[in-house]
């Protein structure tokens, strides 16, 4: 049977446009931002229609709500615009994984160096694990000495959980030095 990916909920943002606004009276702005006062609906459906643009519900537990005229798919593309520089100022944080393995080879150690320096670069948290796998366990001194030399590799850095063996995986979590 095949599972479907259903992408996740995200709540909308409904406006209530000109002839669903049930107040009475209203505080109008224009579309430059220019407070035109306190009126009647009909008055500022009025006004909207004269400029060919909708009047939008901004604020409706205001007293009075306060309705905005404006292009109403304009006012949605902005609203949009700034929601979208919203998540642009929030930081990455969080951390990534990188498995080495006992007997690795050169190119890729390089390979996993590398990486390591780029993730540091962009700000997170380097997560090294090492899985010691059936006879590999017995050579623990070695494991800690690619460890610490995968970490030396990776330059100026603050190791917040230095290798450490849980079960039969060699732990240690570095971080970009500030």
């Amino acid at each position: 049977m095949r599972s479907f990916h259903r992408p996740s909920y995200k709540p909308r943002k409904y406006y209530i446009t000109n002839y669903r606004i049930e107040a009475p009276t209203l505080r109008v702005i224009d579309d430059k931002g220019a407070q035109i006062g306190v009126i009647s609906k009909q008055e500022a459906l009025r006004l909207a229609q004269e400029k060919y643009v909708d009047l939008v519900l901004i604020a409706q537990h205001a007293k009075p709500p306060v309705a905005k005229l404006i292009d109403f798919k304009k006012f949605l593309y902005q609203e949009e615009k700034k929601e979208k520089e919203a998540k642009k100022g929030i930081k990455k944080s969080g951390s990534k994984d990188i498995s080495l393995s006992l007997f690795i080879g050169v190119a890729d150690l390089e390979r996993l160096e590398n990486k390591g320096k780029e993730f540091l670069k962009e700000g997170y948290q380097v997560r090294v694990n090492m899985l010691l796998k059936g006879r590999e366990v017995m050579k623990k001194p070695m494991a800690f000495d690619l460890m610490n030399k995968y970490i030396g590799s990776l330059g100026e850095v603050n190791v917040s959980k230095p290798p450490r063996l849980e079960g039969r995986v060699i732990r240690a979590v570095v971080a970009k030095r500030k």
